[in-house]
C-alpha cells in the first residue's frame, strides 16, 4: 500500500466496505462522543469521516491532535447504517475505522476557522490566506477559475486561434493607468514598464504575418482597488486578428463568452449580445456599461423644463444643464423619494427633485411647480402610473447621466427589480475617438489612442473632432465591463494625423511607439481585437461580490500583499547596483 493514500478523501463508497484503505489530509473536525471519537478527514478532493474506538491503541493520539494538522489514517470501510448516512456527502454512506493514525504535520493555535463560513475579517484572510485557501468557498472559486481558463483556451483553439506569450519586461505603452516600472541595472537611469496590457505586441504580431492571436495574459497597472478592479496585476483573455471588421471580432468572441458561462453557471442568458450606441448608452442607462437587468431606462425631460415653472431646473437648463428622469417603480410614498433625496446628497449631488403619481394626480414641490399638463409629460415620458413616482438629475450632461445612472441601479436594487438569475451582456459601440478636457480647453483621446477613427482619414481632415467615433467597444454584462477592444489604426498617415488632433507631433508617435509606427511602413493588414477580463468573468460567474475573492494570492485595497509583506524595503546595496538613490526624508516645519 502506498505510504500515503489508497484513495482520496471522495472515491470510497458502499462499493469499497469490507477494503483495507489509507487516506491522507487535514483534521477538519472532531466529535467526541465519549466512547467514539468521529473525524472528517479533508484533501483537496472532498471529506470522508473517519471513527475510533477508545478501546484502539491510538485513540489518545487522535483525541489529542489539533484540527488542521494533516495525518494519515489507515483502516476497514464501514458501512453506514440508515440512520447516520449523510446524504450531502459522496462519501456519506461509509466511514474508516482507524487501525494506525500517523501525524505527518502538527498545526498550531489557528488565526481562522477553516471549517466554517466565519467572516475572519479581510485582513486575517489575507494575511493566512493559505488558510483561507483550505475553506470549501475559497477553494471552489480558485478551482473554478482553473476550469474557467481551461475551457476558454480549448475554445480559443478550436476557433483557429494560436496561443502566444508576449514580453513582461518591455516600454511604456498609454492605456489609461500608472506603470510599474523596473530599474535596469546594465542601463543607469532607465527603466522598463511592465505591461498594461500587450497592445502594441500583439498588433505586432498581427504585422508579422500571424492570423490569429491568443494570450491568457498578465497585465500591470498602478491603480486604485475596487470591488471589480484588483489593484497591481489582473489577467485577460487578449486576442486579435487580422483582416476583419467589427462584427467579426463580435462572432470570434461571443461563442466563447456565450459557452464559458453556460457551461459553469445555471442563469439565464439571453441569445442576443444586444448593440448600444455610446451616446445611447449614457442616455438611457447613465454610463456605459449599463446593467440591463434593471426593467427600465433614464428618459431626457429637459425641454419639459426649459421656461417652466419650476425655476431651479429652468435656470440651470438656460446654463446649459440637463435634466434627466428616472422612473421609480413602486416608490410612490414621501418617505422614498426622502430617502432618495438622501441618498443622491451622500453621493455629493445637492439632492433629487421628485414627483409622485398617484390617484390620478402628481404630487410633490416640482409638481406643484410644474403644473397638470407638464407632470402628465413627464410621467408618459418615463413610463409610469399610479403608486410611482419619478426621480431628476439636473446638471451638466456628464453630472447628470452618473447621477441618474447611479440611481437607476439603487432603485432596481432597492425596489427587488432586478432579475438575480440571469447574465445579459451588451456591445457598447460608436465611442467617440476624442473628448474635451473643460479645465484645458484641450483635445484627446476619449479611450485607446490605436483606435481607427470610422471614416478614416477623411473624418479626421474634415470633421469637428468631437463628433467622430471610433472603431471602438465594449463588452459589458450585468453593469460590469468585461473588456474593451478596437479595429486599430493601422496606416502610419492615419496615427499620425489622429495624434495631431490631440496635440501630439509627428516625432512624439515616433519616439513613444517607434516599433509599431515603423511595422506599420513595411505592410500592415488591417487588423482587430479585444481582451475580456479572466478575473471579472470568473467573479461573475461565481456570484462573488468582490474580485479578490477568484484570485489566488490577492493583494489588499491599499496594494499590499499582506501574506508576503510585500512591497517591501530593499538594502542600499541593491539601490546602488540599480543606480537609485532614497530621496531624503523632508521634515515639516515646525518639527
Amino acid at each position: 500500500m502506498h505510504a500515503y493514500r489508497s484513495h482520496t478523501c471522495v472515491e470510497l463508497s458502499e462499493a469499497n466496505v469490507g477494503e483495507k484503505v489509507r487516506l491522507s489530509g487535514w483534521i477538519n473536525r472532531k466529535r467526541d462522543h465519549g466512547q467514539l471519537v468521529f473525524v472528517d478527514l479533508r484533501d483537496h478532493y472532498g471529506l470522508t469521516q473517519c471513527v475510533i474506538d477508545s478501546s484502539d491503541a491510538c485513540f489518545e493520539m487522535v483525541e489529542a491532535t489539533r484540527l488542521e494538522s494533516v495525518v494519515t489514517v489507515t483502516g476497514e470501510v464501514l458501512k453506514r447504517s440508515d440512520k447516520t448516512i449523510n446524504t450531502g456527502l459522496p462519501t456519506g454512506h461509509i466511514e474508516v475505522r482507524i487501525e494506525t493514525f500517523s501525524v505527518q504535520s502538527v498545526a498550531d493555535t489557528l488565526p481562522l476557522q477553516v471549517n466554517s463560513d466565519e467572516d475572519s475579517g479581510e485582513e486575517t484572510r489575507l494575511r493566512y490566506r493559505y488558510l483561507d485557501l483550505r475553506r470549501t468557498r475559497p477553494h471552489g472559486n480558485i478551482m473554478l477559475r482553473a476550469q474557467i481558463i481551461q475551457s476558454i483556451r480549448a475554445r480559443m483553439v478550436a476557433l483557429g486561434f494560436t496561443e502566444f506569450q508576449t514580453p513582461i519586461l518591455t516600454a511604456s505603452s498609454p492605456e489609461g493607468a500608472r506603470d510599474f516600472l523596473v530599474p535596469a541595472r546594465l542601463h543607469p537611469g532607465k527603466f522598463y514598464a511592465l505591461p498594461q496590457a500587450p497592445q502594441q505586441f500583439k498588433q505586432l504580431i498581427m504585422v508579422s504575418g500571424f492570423d490569429r492571436y491568443f494570450q491568457i495574459a498578465p497585465c500591470f497597472r498602478d491603480e486604485d482597488s475596487r470591488a471589480d478592479r484588483s489593484p497591481g496585476e489582473f489577467y485577460q483573455l487578449d486576442l486579435e486578428m487580422s483582416f476583419v471588421e467589427q462584427q467579426d471580432v463580435f462572432d470570434a468572441v461571443e461563442p466563447v463568452i456565450r459557452g464559458v458561462f453556460e457551461e459553469f453557471s445555471d442563469k439565464a442568458i439571453d441569445s442576443e449580445f444586444v448593440h448600444i450606441p455610446y451616446a445611447e448608452s449614457m442616455l438611457k442607462y447613465g454610463n456605459d456599461k449599463p446593467d440591463l437587468r434593471v426593467p427600465f431606462e433614464i428618459t431626457d425631460v429637459t425641454e419639459i423644463f426649459r421656461d417652466s415653472g419650476f425655476s431651479i431646473f429652468a435656470k440651470n437648463v438656460e446654463k446649459g444643464a440637463v435634466v434627466r428622469a428616472v422612473p421609480g417603480p413602486k416608490c410612490g410614498s414621501r418617505a422614498i423619494a426622502d430617502r432618495m433625496n438622501s441618498w443622491a446628497q451622500s453621493e455629493g449631488a445637492p439632492g433629487m427633485g421628485y414627483i409622485i403619481y398617484g390617484d390620478g394626480e402628481a404630487r410633490g414641490p416640482v409638481a406643484k411647480a410644474l403644473g397638470v399638463e407638464k407632470a402628465e409629460e413627464i410621467r408618459i415620458a418615463a413610463g409610469v402610473g399610479d403608486g410611482d413616482a419619478v426621480f431628476f438629475a439636473c446638471a451638466k450632461a456628464n453630472e447628470a447621466a452618473s447621477l441618474a445612472g447611479r440611481a437607476r441601479v439603487k432603485i432596481g436594487e432597492d425596489q427587488g427589480l432586478i432579475d438575480q438569475y440571469s447574465f445579459k451582456f451588451a456591445w457598447i459601440v460608436d465611442f467617440p475617438m476624442f473628448e474635451l478636457d473643460e479645465a484645458t480647453g484641450r483635445i484627446d483621446f476619449s479611450h485607446n489612442p490605436f483606435s481607427m477613427p470610422q471614416g478614416g482619414m477623411d473624418a479626421l481632415e474634415n470633421m469637428d473632432p468631437l463628433e467622430i467615433k471610433a472603431w471602438q467597444y465594449d463588452l459589458v454584462c450585468n453593469g460590469v465591463e468585461l473588456s474593451s477592444g478596437a479595429i486599430r489604426n493601422h496606416l502610419p498617415e492615419v496615427m499620425y494625423k489622429a495624434f495631431e488632433i490631440a496635440g501630439y507631433d509627428n516625432s512624439v508617435v515616433d519616439e513613444k511607439f517607434p516599433a509599431m509606427i515603423n511595422a506599420f511602413r513595411f505592410g500592415a493588414p488591417p487588423h482587430g481585437g479585444i481582451a475580456p477580463g479572466i478575473d471579472r468573468i470568473v467573479m461573475l460567474i461565481a456570484d462573488e461580490p468582490n474580485i479578490r475573492e477568484v484570485i489566488l494570492f490577492p493583494m489588499n485595497g491599499k496594494a499590499e500583499d499582506l501574506m508576503m509583506a510585500a512591497p517591501s524595503d530593499v538594502d542600499d546595496s541593491a539601490l546602488a547596483e540599480l543606480h537609485i538613490r532614497r530621496a531624503p526624508v523632508i521634515k515639516p516645519k515646525g518639527d
